[in-house]
């Protein structure tokens, strides 16, 4: 039978994960990042379902095959997953496999729903790819401020919209005390308002997944990408791994990656249904 584990027992999925897989599964298990677990057996799971801590969708790991946990989900995302997801006021389950078995898997379990696919990339930068001519000039209305806790708490109320950046913080971490002590972070700011954010979403050991974001009046000049490079560099001078994920489709956000010298390392499908 399906049950939630304790978070204290996230660790008995370790043995489940695609060490060449995504970020965000290692990132909940370590215990690094919020999420949700369901596994097939409390005491020694084979096949688990992970719940992402900031709704952005539900990781399938271990066993494809395992009747058990197959049989079973459909009534779990039912009866508990779409319930509580409801009152968070998501409308849809994003179901990704940790490895490129589950597609097929999910073809039969899901062959009753509306499911839409889509393929994401995940990149990963090697600092001797680093292009650092690459970094752009911005208009001199913009300043480049560092995400530290004087910033966030903005006990001056210097930024008229810090909650865009309290937000998008809480989105990815339990708290703010979690962030500063495992993640970094640049914003750009103009006119006393954060107009782009870039910093880490998921951490685990030395790889952080970036997370970037430019309010749409301010898109087209050039902010992602020159926080990008803020972000990377500090990344190279820690030996700290930076990792991309964005959708293929996302002109935009491959242009950025590449244009530092991200490199592709592994491409997945996503499964997406409404309820």
């Amino acid at each position: 039978m399906i049950s939630e584990l304790d978070p204290k027992d996230f660790y008995k999925c370790r043995g489940l994960l695609n060490e060449q897989g995504h970020l965000e599964v290692k990132a909940v298990i370590e215990g690094v990042n919020p999420g949700r677990v369901f596994v097939d057996n409390s005491d020694s799971p084979a096949t688990g379902l992970i719940w992402l801590g900031n709704n952005d969708g539900f990781f399938f790991i271990g066993d494809e095959q395992n009747n058990r946990f197959n049989d079973e989900i459909n009534n779990i995302i039912d009866h508990v997953i779409i319930p509580e997801a409801k009152k968070l006021q998501l409308n849809c389950f994003i179901g990704i496999g940790n490895h490129q078995r589950w597609n097929k898997t999910f073809e039969k379990i899901f062959e009753h729903r509306q499911v839409e696919t889509w393929n994401q990339k995940v990149y990963k930068l090697e600092k001797s790819n680093y292009k650092s001519n690459a970094e752009p000039s911005i208009k001199p209305d913009y300043t480049i401020l560092k995400i530290n806790e004087a910033l966030y708490i903005n006990n001056d109320n210097s930024l008229e919209n810090i909650e865009f950046l309290h937000s998008k913080i809480l989105g990815f971490w339990s708290s703010p005390e979690s962030f500063f002590n495992k993640g970094i972070g640049y914003c750009v700011v103009y006119d006393n308002s954060i107009v782009s954010v870039c910093y880490s979403g998921f951490v685990a050991g030395n790889v952080h997944c970036m997370d970037i974001e430019t309010l749409e009046t301010h898109q087209g000049n050039r902010l992602a990408l020159k926080i990008a490079h803020y972000v990377v560099k500090e990344c190279l001078e820690k030996g700290i791994v930076a990792y991309w994920d964005c959708m293929e489709s996302n002109k935009p956000s491959k242009a950025v990656s590449e244009n530092i010298g991200f490199t592709n390392v592994f491409n997945y499908v996503v499964h997406k249904f409404p309820f």
